[in-house]
């Protein structure tokens, strides 16, 4: 099997409930999914339809209760939390909606630090956060702290973080949930762009236009995938057994 052929992203079963006051809420019923090398797609729904905890699970930053994750056909099974960690430098990158960057740590630094916690050289790192930051249209920001940065900027410079080691697989959660139009519509602009040039993106949003950008949207309800469908006119993927949606009385 080829290097290409192989899912750069794969879930089976995966299980997820979340235990606090009340009653245990369900965020992933038995999840199967598959994402290929290159693929943009975009994870929709409601409110509290866990879609989120599902992103997380994908990216190592919960586990599942049931299932299991399959990174470049690499089973996750037996991976603890540090081995997670070097999976989250090197192979996925993460954004958030609250752009998660450090606080006291200049733009430059933010950017840099995942490289170098990597293992790239302090000129690597250099050259890779300029070449970023130039492109996302941050140059001169390099000095600056996140809360001197608008929300837009802010989360372009989230995306740097995230693109430095050029992870094979980007996972985005609500990137534009704070922002306002203009913000969302950078959002979209950069995430098509990195697309264009084969970056693979899982996106989760609540947004449509977000969700337009994609090739492949999974409509998400209930902790299931309801439907999930090629947006370039492909006959749609079939979800299978776990992908069943149950209404309930």
């Amino acid at each position: 099997m080829s290097e290409d052929s192989v899912p750069v992203l794969r879930a089976e079963g995966l299980v997820k409930t979340h235990h606090g006051e009340g009653a245990p809420a369900h965020a992933v019923r038995g999840v199967d999914l598959s994402v290929a090398r290159g693929e943009f797609v975009a994870i929709t729904g409601p409110s509290g339809a866990g879609k989120s905890t599902l992103l997380h699970l994908l990216g190592g930053l919960q586990r599942p209760d049931e299932g299991s994750i399959w990174l470049d056909g690499r089973c996750t099974d037996s991976f603890g939390e540090a081995r997670w960690a070097v999976e989250r430098r090197k192979a996925i990158g993460i954004v958030f909606q609250f752009f998660n960057l450090v606080s006291n740590l200049s733009v430059a630094d933010n950017v840099e630090l995942p490289a170098l916690l990597a293992g790239a050289s302090p000129k690597q790192a250099r050259a890779e956060r300029e070449a970023l930051l130039a492109e996302l249209g941050l140059a001169g920001k390099e000095r600056g702290m996140p809360g001197e940065l608008s929300g837009g900027e802010q989360q372009r410079v989230a995306l740097a973080r995230a693109l430095v080691n050029h992870p094979p697989l980007l996972l985005a959660d609500e990137p534009a949930g704070s922002l306002d139009s203009k913000g969302t519509r950078e959002v979209m602009r950069l995430l098509s762009r990195f697309h264009a040039r084969g970056q693979t993106i899982v996106l989760v949003t609540h947004d449509a236009r977000l969700a337009s950008a994609a090739d492949r949207v999974i409509s998400f309800f209930d902790g299931r995938i309801a439907d999930d469908a090629a947006l370039d006119g492909a006959p749609p993927r079939r979800a299978g057994i776990s992908g069943v949606l149950e209404l309930k009385d």
